[in-house]
């Protein structure tokens, strides 16, 4: 039972309270059990007193010294604990219902299990407290600094979180359907398994997020920062992401079904096995992605209010797009199909210096030559590489000397490119390799032109190359039309 000295002294007002403590600062405060509802204690020292069991309901606490006091089973429910200093307190299970704790200390608090019906936590910290199946219902937490905090399975479902600082918190499990969290800062939380249906987060910043297997199905992630987080296993259908920073985004296994990745950057991103059907990617930006599996179909590319046009292919989509509405891009690639002449050949000490003098003739010429360089490893991708290039190419000059990888380069580029002249050459103490002679008889694979040095090759390029080949191109486009 509280002394009833003690009681008597305190409710006689926080003034001659507080001197009293300052000239008896050696003896021991008991005012557990005491009844001390809608007190005004408003910066009473109740420093290392004992107020368990206490009667505090109502009342008001506002800037009082409650380091080192003893609180279990104390009832606080409605009480002014504004601008109080409750820095690692043990509050478990504390019923704060209807409480004021607007800018409270309340860093590193056991708040688990405790009720915060209706509780005002403006402006109040939080760092590093432990809320974990804390009851939030109707709660306020404007402004609230939550950094670190515990928030494991708590309810916030419907909450304004707008602009609170919620870094690095633990929302495993929590449950933020239909949350608002525009401009909050969420950047290395852990919100494994939260349900965010519906949930607001434009512009949030999530870099870092662990948000793997968290449901986010109709969630608003406009313009959202998802850098580097993880949505491995996430439900992302029907949700809006557009204009959202995704690289170097974990999507593996996403469900990313009926969402709108408009204007979204996707640089390195992971989507293997991701589900992206049905997705809006007009303005997307997508370079490295990570795309095994991926599930791609009836991309739309058109923007709300065009026709709609779908492809199959999340990088293929930029250029169709480009192809269909830039007028430019198409001269461009016009251009570059005109222009453009491939070189094929070994790239060891002897051979680059002709090579190299081959391209720089023909740049010199107007043309656009690729040189490809043979000496890298034999690779599917490297003859399909090969291939794409022969296709935009007007001729390929073919450097027979010294062949080691070029017989299969020509054999991916010859009988699939019937418009392509390919025109070969070999220095003439050399004869070309036995397979060659199958290529002979396509009309488009111009006589074999041997070279005595090729100094003397280079001085009549236009005679021995250029002329020749450019009549081979007039002569195929004649016999296609």
């Amino acid at each position: 039972m509280a002394n009833a000295e003690h009681l008597k002294i305190l409710k006689s007002g926080v003034e001659g309270w507080n001197k009293w403590r300052e000239e008896n600062n050696d003896i021991k405060i008991d005012l557990s059990n005491a009844g001390l509802k809608y007190a005004n204690l408003s910066y009473a020292n109740l420093s290392d007193a004992d107020l368990s069991y206490a009667d505090l309901s109502d009342t008001n606490l506002s800037g009082a010294n409650l380091i080192g006091t003893k609180m279990s089973s104390v009832k606080l429910i409605g009480a002014n604990l504004s601008k109080t200093y409750l820095s690692d307190f043990n509050l478990c299970g504390f019923n704060l219902t209807g409480a004021d704790l607007t800018k409270a200390d309340l860093s590193g608090a056991n708040l688990s299990d405790a009720k915060l019906i209706g509780t005002n936590l403006t402006h109040a910290n939080l760092y590093g407290a432990n809320l974990s199946r804390t009851n939030l219902t109707d709660a306020i937490l404007t402004h609230a600094y939550l950094v670190g905090a515990n928030l494991v399975g708590a309810d916030l479902s419907g909450f304004d979180l707008r602009h609170v600082n919620l870094g690095d918190v633990d929302l495993r499990g929590a449950n933020l359907r239909g949350a608002n969290l525009c401009g909050t800062n969420l950047r290395g939380a852990n919100l494994r398994g939260a349900n965010l249906f519906k949930t607001k987060l434009i512009g949030a910043n999530l870099c870092k997020v662990d948000l793997a297997d968290a449901n986010l199905i109709r969630a608003f992630i406009l313009g959202a920062d998802l850098s580097y987080a993880d949505l491995s296993g996430a439900d992302l259908s029907d949700g809006i992401l557009s204009e959202a920073n995704l690289t170097h985004t974990n999507l593996c296994d996403a469900n990313l079904s009926g969402a709108n990745l408009e204007r979204a950057i996707l640089i390195g991103t992971e989507l293997t096995r991701a589900n992206l059907e049905r997705v809006k990617i007009y303005g997307i930006s997508a370079w490295d992605i990570k795309k095994e599996g991926i599930i791609q179909k009836n991309l739309v590319i058109t923007k709300h209010g065009e026709p709609e046009i779908t492809v199959d292919n999340l990088e293929v989509a930029q250029f169709i797009y480009l192809m269909l509405n830039n007028q430019n891009i198409r001269d461009v690639i016009d251009t570059i199909i005109s222009k453009t002449v491939l070189i094929l050949g070994r790239f060891t000490d002897d051979r680059k210096a002709l090579l190299d003098a081959i391209k720089d003739e023909l740049r010199n010429r107007n043309y656009l030559p690729i040189l490809f360089d043979f000496e890298g490893p034999e690779s599917r991708d490297l003859t399909e590489t090969i291939s794409i290039l022969a296709k935009i190419s007007r001729f390929v000059i073919a450097d027979l000397t010294d062949a080691k990888s070029i017989p299969q380069e020509l054999s991916h580029i010859v009988p699939f490119t019937p418009s392509l002249p390919i025109l070969p050459i070999v220095l003439n103490n050399q004869r070309e390799y036995a397979m060659f002679e199958h290529f002979r008889p396509y009309p488009w694979v111009m006589p074999l032109h041997s070279y005595e040095t090729p100094e003397a090759m280079l001085i009549d390029i236009v005679q021995i190359i250029i002329e020749p080949a450019e009549r081979k191109v007039v002569e195929l486009r004649e016999k296609g039309k």
